[in-house]
């Protein structure tokens, strides 16, 4: 009964090692002592398992984000900016350390359309940014919707009653659901510890509660006041306004 007692008590002794390695916590190595035929298991040095940073970016989201903050067109340098996101950006955040944070990659997600700016936006996103190390690039397709709406005979409004010019919308296909699907899907495979989400759009809430409530960490990056709601469901926030020229192409 002896023997049967310990034996549980070291494979219990296991497990818990083997749980606390995976949520990061100290892990210490096993040695054993063996003395007049026992042998004991004990502690020789605590290691600690580095906390995996993977990065999600709402492009169009981010890049108007940051042009109505210079007021002007930013021009981001996407080589440096992606590991500054999952590393340097994560460790301004109280309470985190870089020492402590591994880079697991940046996935950008965007929609194109059909038009000839769009074809050339779909060439540098697939053949350059797809390319910069660390980033993986998702594209989604941009559909029309239809023309506004009269209020009052309900009949659809063609082209502006000012300057007569066509009035049609834009909408993101499947990017939202894109950046919420892979957070999750992700974090089920264990594949990050933290996630950096680099948006403003409130509609990330109910994913980010989700990972919150699993036991991972969501750190917000945006232009506050922009993404206040956002925000205030994750583990921390950045602000990225102070850094944006330094994070463009020369």
């Amino acid at each position: 009964m002896q023997i049967h007692e310990r034996r549980a008590t070291r494979l219990g002794r296991r497990s818990l090692l083997e749980r606390q390695g995976a949520v990061g916590l100290p892990v210490f190595v096993l040695g054993r002592l063996s003395t007049k035929g026992v042998t004991v298991d004990l502690p020789v040095a605590p290691t600690l398992r580095p906390q995996r940073v993977r990065v999600f970016v709402d492009f169009w989201n981010f890049q108007l984000s940051a042009n109505d903050v210079l007021g002007r067109s930013f021009r981001p340098d996407w080589s440096t900016l992606s590991r500054w996101l999952g590393v340097e950006a994560a460790a301004l955040i109280p309470g985190v350390a870089a020492s402590d944070l591994q880079f697991e990659g940046s996935t950008v997600y965007l929609s194109v359309g059909k038009g000839a700016g769009d074809v050339r936006l779909r060439e540098w996103a697939t053949r350059f940014l797809d390319r910069v190390a660390g980033v993986t690039v998702v594209v989604k397709e941009s559909v029309k919707k239809y023309p506004p709406v009269c209020q009052s005979c309900h009949r659809p409004v063609g082209t502006c009653g000012h300057c007569g010019v066509p009035l049609s919308l834009t909408e993101e296909k499947g990017v939202d659901v894109a950046i919420a699907t892979d957070m999750i899907k992700l974090a089920w495979e264990d594949a990050y510890d933290w996630a950096v989400l680099v948006s403003s759009d409130r509609d990330f809430i109910p994913a980010v509660e989700l990972l919150n409530a699993k036991g991972r960490k969501v750190l917000h990056a945006g232009f506050p006041p922009r993404g206040s709601d956002l925000a205030a469901k994750c583990w921390g926030s950045l602000d990225l306004r102070p850094y944006l020229r330094g994070l463009e192409r020369t």
